[in-house]
């Protein structure tokens, strides 16, 4: 097999995620090609079309969320994701099982005793009719069942009933406060695929990847006995310390020497959790400047196409600040060329802003 070099992997991936060039794609077709776009926070999923796009307008993902093109759900990793309505509809049954296993992890004995159909059968109802909040969800469950743990409850029903928020929840600037539906009622009748095309979508957004790596996104395990078939229609390769990487024959791998220009990454962006080892994008020596928590994932600057600084928006009435930490010195022209990238985002960001800086930190 031939073996990949960690910049080869890098120059791969930055191609498939439109970092290398920003592509022509309308934001659904975008938002398709990238399988979903993590969204713990409304505004971070914006900022990952407008550095990927071409041409992209806040306007262009808030119509898709009202239009019930895009929906903010509970999805892979248990955690809040844009995905279009057709994925989500598509390849929900397929992570379900990981959804399952998340509530056990994280509840423990509290879950232990729940009658999953009786909280269904009271969620159910209740979220179509009045599209309450998760907080208005727990307290009925609880009026219903009152010796039972009303986080645990609720949560059984993220887990095992799909759903859906519905905006303004999810749209730019709104906040973290969501409302939500079950998806069948807001985004319409399943049409389930199986795990091998979830897998091959992976592959177009991420590959060359190993089983491991889709396991690592997917938040699902013991996952290549069930691949086995759809393993034997792929191409193989090797990475530097010899593990299989699987990837589409049709797809072409970028040079290891084409030119990476600057790119801000929003919070939460999935490239940087895509893979078992991220390396080939985020250096080991940077991982705990960026993911400084367990829930908490910075915003990074690409330079050369790997992470070499996080960046973050200050805000004093008619002056807007991007402060750039860089982790190492940079030459004059890739300073220079931060600076611009900055200034576009942060008038992106702050559009109705006076007066625009880009103030830089060097060795954060």
């Amino acid at each position: 097999m031939k073996v990949l070099s960690l910049r080869q992997l890098n120059r791969a991936l930055l191609a498939r995620q439109f970092l290398l060039q920003r592509s022509s794609l309308d934001s659904l077709a975008a938002i398709e090609s990238l399988i979903a776009l993590q969204s713990q926070i409304p505004n971070p999923p914006y900022v990952g079309l407008w550095t990927r796009l071409e041409r992209f307008a806040k306007r262009d993902l808030t119509s898709l969320l009202e239009s019930r093109q895009v929906a903010r759900a509970p999805w892979i990793r248990s955690t809040l994701h844009l995905v279009s309505a057709a994925d989500h509809q598509r390849f929900q049954a397929v992570i379900q099982p990981a959804l399952a296993r998340g509530l056990r992890s994280f509840f423990g004995a509290r879950a232990k005793d729940l009658d999953i159909d009786r909280l269904i059968a009271i969620a159910k109802p209740f979220l179509e009719a009045e599209t309450p909040a998760i907080g208005a969800l727990r307290d009925k469950l609880q009026a219903h069942l009152p010796d039972q743990d009303k986080q645990a409850m609720a949560y059984a029903v993220r887990s095992f009933l799909p759903l859906a928020q519905v905006p303004p929840s999810g749209t730019w600037g709104v906040g973290t406060r969501a409302t939500y539906t079950t998806a069948e009622s807001w985004l319409g009748s399943p049409d389930p695929l199986d795990l091998a095309a979830l897998f091959r979508r992976y592959l177009t957004a991420f590959g060359p990847a190993s089983v491991i790596d889709f396991q690592t996104w997917s938040g699902m395990t013991r996952l290549k006995p069930q691949l086995a078939t759809a393993l034997k229609d792929l191409v193989m390769y090797q990475d530097g310390n010899g593990q299989t990487l699987y990837d589409l024959p049709n797809l072409p791998l970028a040079q290891a020497d084409a030119p990476a220009p600057i790119r801000f990454l929003p919070e939460y962006d999935n490239i940087l959790i895509a893979h078992k080892d991220r390396r080939r994008i985020l250096p080991e020596a940077q991982r705990k400047k960026v993911f400084v928590s367990a829930g908490r994932v910075l915003g990074s600057v690409l330079v050369d196409g790997f992470v070499s600084g996080i960046w973050k928006v200050r805000r004093d009435k008619p002056h807007a600040r991007l402060l750039v930490s860089l982790f190492e010195p940079q030459a004059a022209d890739a300073l220079a060329a931060i600076e611009a990238e900055g200034l576009s985002l942060l008038r992106f960001i702050e559009d109705d802003a006076d007066h625009y800086h880009i103030d830089f930190d060097i060795g954060a």
